[in-house]
């Protein structure tokens, strides 16, 4: 009997050690999950594209740099972003969308004189503007951690971007720099570090609960040996 309970004690021990990162790993990925992603991944496209052909077609120097940081910056989301994709088995577009495209050849169309400056700026600041409001709706209905996590890794940077375009005036003194974004799947696990110790703290205190009522049993259970 003794060994029985032992034996109970260690499995509910086990069990409760499983049972929360499994339940972390099978949590689901919404339509609004999906749809962040896929429109995330469309808009570092269209960044990266637009980040070159400024530094191609820019005429000041400004311009230059802050088409350099795009370029640097999406590049980095969006291979933790296709990184995170795959593992939630979500198919991105191939390209950005096709306004996005339109978007671009009309800056393009003004390339050769100052104009493309005023226009790609200006493009760019309303651009910026519309990645936010996705990033802060999934931010605040999303379903998935590391989608959630992916949006609010990416909210700092887009925000930084946007104060180098804001208005349509180019600020390139707002660029921070290099950012080290990290992959988006271990950014969900930093992000949730907080509930993943809880949850763990939760998970130990449920096992030595156990251990103890089973050792408690097992006294109870002991014959008084009289003297």
């Amino acid at each position: 009997m003794r060994r029985r309970l032992l034996a109970t004690a260690a499995a509910a021990v086990a069990l409760c050690g499983i049972s929360a990162p499994q339940a972390l790993a099978d949590a689901g990925v919404s339509g609004q999950d999906e749809m962040f992603l896929m429109r995330a991944h469309q808009g570092n496209l269209a960044e990266i594209a637009a980040g070159h052909d400024a530094r191609k077609h820019a005429m000041s120097t400004c311009v230059k740099h802050v088409g350099a940081a795009l370029v640097r910056d999406h590049t980095k989301l969006d291979a933790d972003l296709k990184m995170l994709a795959d593992k939630l088995d979500v198919t991105l577009p191939a390209s950005p969308s096709a306004e996005q495209k339109k978007e671009l050849a009309a800056v393009q169309a003004k390339a050769g004189g100052p104009a493309y400056d005023a226009a790609w700026l200006t493009t760019q600041d309303a651009a910026h503007r519309r990645t936010l409001a996705l990033i802060d709706q999934e931010i605040k209905g999303g379903k998935h951690p590391q989608v959630v996590a992916a949006a609010r890794t990416a909210r700092p940077v887009v925000a930084m971007h946007l104060d180098m375009v804001r208005g349509g005036t180019c600020h390139a003194a707002k660029d921070a720099g290099v950012v080290h974004a990290g992959s988006a799947g271990h950014l969900a696990t930093a992000d949730d570090s907080s509930t993943t110790v809880v949850g763990m703290a939760g998970m130990i205190g449920g096992g030595l609960l156990t251990v103890g009522g089973a050792v408690w049993l097992l006294r109870a259970r002991r014959p008084v040996r009289k003297g």
